[in-house]
């Protein structure tokens, strides 16, 4: 039985806290700290306590998601995320999030992990496109390479009946180069390339292009993209749903200042 100073300091510092949100991070480090600052700047609030509670575990070591994918390694996540997912489950957190598109290939094994709920950054833009384009039926996808072949985007847009088109094989290097030469190698980007290949993407017929890896959201953020109906962001769209499912209220569009120096996320 807990001593009486014990009841009283406890009843001294207000009410019991919502359980925080749990954050698979570390896929990679900068991506989740780019989804942090989002979070952060998407939320209404005026004081520290507005924002939401969140445990995040910065797991940079789990092994590389897209190698896995492609078949260049052996070395496979799915597992580590798992055990990732019920350490944080057993902190108490609400839901889970993974602030990664790759990853996501391993969803299931991460869902029969744990029996908290896990909010999919993928469903979650699927959703977002549906809600901004009535009758959607045709989506461009930008992503790394892994992303594509896991099919994660396809599949996901089909149970809803949209149709999802890809880059052709030049225009994938293109964002391939934007991704790794460019955002992650701390060079200048070549954003009229990137828009040139959404460009190609809405001339065959997207109404919306998703921006399906962490990197092009930090384009986007640096670049203004999102001023343009044409462009989804996939960790801003995680970003507002975390907020929401937390029982928070949305400020609108984050206003992330441009990097000043070199900003990279992780695939």
């Amino acid at each position: 039985m807990p001593e009486a100073s014990e009841v009283a300091a406890e009843a001294a510092a207000g009410p019991v806290d919502d359980p925080p949100v749990g954050v698979i991070g570390g896929v990679g480090p900068l991506a989740t700290a780019y989804f942090l600052e989002l979070v952060v700047r998407l939320t209404e609030a005026e004081r520290d306590q507005d924002h939401v509670d969140l445990v995040v575990l910065n797991h940079a070591t789990i092994p590389d998601r897209t190698d896995f994918v492609l078949g260049r390694s052996t070395l496979d996540p799915g597992p580590v995320l798992a055990r990732d997912a019920r350490r944080l489950e057993a902190f108490g957190v609400s839901f889970l999030v993974m602030p990664c598109n790759t990853a996501h290939y391993f969803t299931r094994h991460v869902t029969d992990a744990v029996s908290v709920p896990f909010v999919s950054i993928v469903e979650a833009v699927v959703e977002a496109a549906c809600d901004r384009v009535p009758g959607l039926s045709t989506v461009g996808v930008l992503a790394t390479e892994g992303t594509v072949a896991s099919g994660v985007y396809a599949d996901a847009f089909a149970r809803s009946r949209v149709k999802v088109l890809e880059p052709d094989v030049a225009d994938q290097q293109i964002v391939s180069a934007v991704i790794y030469d460019q955002v992650k190698a701390g060079r200048p980007v070549d954003v009229d390339a990137l828009r040139g290949v959404a460009g190609r993407l809405a001339a065959r017929g997207a109404a919306v292009v998703v921006l399906g890896c962490t990197e092009l959201s930090v384009v986007a953020a640096d670049h203004g993209l999102l001023d343009d109906p044409l462009y989804l962001d996939s960790l801003d769209v995680l970003a507002r749903e975390t907020i929401t499912r937390a029982g928070r209220r949305v400020r609108g569009r984050a206003q992330v200042p441009a990097a000043s120096g070199p900003r990279a996320a992780g695939r």
